[in-house]
């Protein structure tokens, strides 16, 4: 399947995009549009041809718990509608707590990272499985980038992936700019991660900007392509041709024009990293044969001497796994899925459901760190999810920045701290308006109505019939005389 070269597609910027040329697909953030019908922009992008990905940022399939069955009709519903050939997620959790804790839910509004653990493998391939048999065409996975990392890891993220592609038969949507992100933050090698991944098994490239703070690189989607993060990608090119590669922007877009020159550095990478070799090195074939495993060998333990990978002496044996799953299921080759869910990971997904929660929880709820992590780069996730709940509440309510005025910020950073997110940031808006006027601001009286019957106005059951829209627009514009 060839992609070509894309452009992450977003409302801000939709006549930007259509307005490119040499533009062969585009990808859009699955939650972002209605299950039913699309945005005019696309349907046009559409009739020109152009290939439209949705790429999923909330079923959090490396979580506790099972696949939500409503977010992946959701995600299964704009597949058909797009008429696409792949849809994506993330390798990542994004929310925890719940039932299997006995606690109350808790999101994250953000992806967070899986322990490159057996256990949560063995989790993350069983959600895998379940999404693969729910959509109606193959999935792909992204690499995420980290701020943390969590104690006693037993794999690296390169044999995390390999295994997770041997197992399941995913594809894989790997992201140099995370790459280089973990590289920056987390002392990880990006040219040791591509050496252990199964190349083959790309389905596309993400290419990003970001901007380092006080030694940490922030993955901001919101600045230029680095160089770092171009070397990467030729990093990637020198050992594969990847079917697609696409540049992401989610915020302070730039003019069509800066947009346009990021894509023909990414097109000029590409070509100068093709390796010289002969005809025989077709697209999508690896510098590096991926291993095989042995269905007699436990993961880990390598079949081929040739492997190139050194997975056996980095991992621990399957002898010494807890709570192993049955060998039918932890063995099974590429592409092998089943649709059941395999009742020994029962106590596998209790463990992970403990301690996602655990960490989740100190990251939201200020409670103590787990023991392992690093406390200095937990109090930064913090601060960096508390901000990333603000941005986007203020994008989705941009009423409420203009009615709290220039204490919005401060305001809802104090709520954050106090009020962990439990439900989509839509309603984080709602519970932050209901927050400040219990509090009984804002000081103003004339902002404390207009912010009363904005959350009055939204939170019902059901949204207020036009008369009574009318009725109460007419009295805001009587109290602000």
């Amino acid at each position: 399947m060839e992609l070509g070269i894309g452009i992450g597609w977003r409302p801000e910027i939709a006549g930007e995009v259509e307005a490119l040329t040499g533009i062969d697909w585009v990808e859009a953030v699955a939650e972002n549009l209605c299950a039913d019908h699309l945005p005019d922009s696309l349907l046009r992008l559409r009739e020109r041809g152009v290939t439209v990905v949705p790429h999923g940022v909330a079923l959090g399939l490396g979580g506790a718990d099972r696949p939500d069955p409503d977010r992946l009709a959701g995600l299964a519903a704009r597949a058909e509608l797009l008429g696409t050939p792949l849809v994506t997620e993330h390798i990542a959790f994004v929310r925890a707590g719940g039932p299997l804790t006995a606690s109350p839910r808790l999101e994250a509004g953000h992806l967070l990272p899986v322990p490159r653990t057996w256990d949560a493998l063995d989790v993350l391939c069983e959600n895998v499985r379940i999404a693969q048999d729910s959509l109606p065409v193959p999935l792909a996975l992204e690499n995420i980038a980290a701020l943390i990392t969590w104690p006693d890891e037993e794999m690296t993220e390169g044999q995390f992936l390999a295994e997770l592609v041997e197992r399941t038969g995913v594809r894989l949507l790997i992201d140099v700019a995370n790459l280089h992100t973990n590289h920056v933050n987390l002392g990880q090698d990006p040219a040791k991660a591509l050496d252990e991944l199964p190349v083959e098994a790309i389905a596309y490239v993400h290419v990003a900007g970001g901007v380092e703070k006080n030694g940490v690189w922030h993955d901001t989607h919101a600045h230029p392509v680095s160089e770092p993060v171009l070397e990467v990608l030729a990093e990637l090119r020198s050992r594969v041709d990847p079917p697609g590669v696409l540049l992401e922007r989610d915020d302070a877009f730039p003019p069509a024009g800066e947009l346009a020159g990021e894509l023909d550095a990414i097109r000029a990478t590409l070509r100068s990293a093709a390796p010289s070799v002969g005809p025989e090195r077709d697209r999508g074939t690896p510098r590096k044969a991926a291993p095989s495993v042995d269905p007699g060998h436990g993961p880990g333990q390598v079949a081929s001497s040739a492997d190139p990978r050194p997975v056996a002496s980095a991992v621990p044996s399957a002898d010494s796994r807890p709570d192993p799953a049955p060998a039918s299921d932890d063995t099974a080759g590429a592409g092998a899925r089943t649709a059941a869910p395999t009742p020994a990971l029962a106590g596998t997904r209790d463990r992970t459901a403990v301690a996602q929660t655990a960490l989740l929880s100190a990251l939201v709820a200020g409670t103590p760190a787990p023991e392992g992590f690093d406390h200095r780069r937990l109090r930064v996730q913090s601060r960096a999810l508390a901000a990333k709940r603000a941005d986007v509440v203020a994008k989705v309510a941009p009423e409420l920045p203009e009615i709290v005025g220039d204490g919005y910020r401060a305001a809802f950073l104090a709520y954050a701290g106090s009020r962990p997110m439990s439900g989509g940031y839509r309603r984080d808006a709602l519970d932050f308006a209901e927050h400040v006027l219990i509090a009984g601001g804002p000081a103003d009286p004339v902002a404390r109505r207009r912010l009363t019957y904005w959350w009055q106005d939204r939170s019902g059951a059901r949204p207020p019939r036009r008369t009574t829209r009318l009725v109460r627009a007419a009295r805001a514009v009587l109290v602000g005389k």
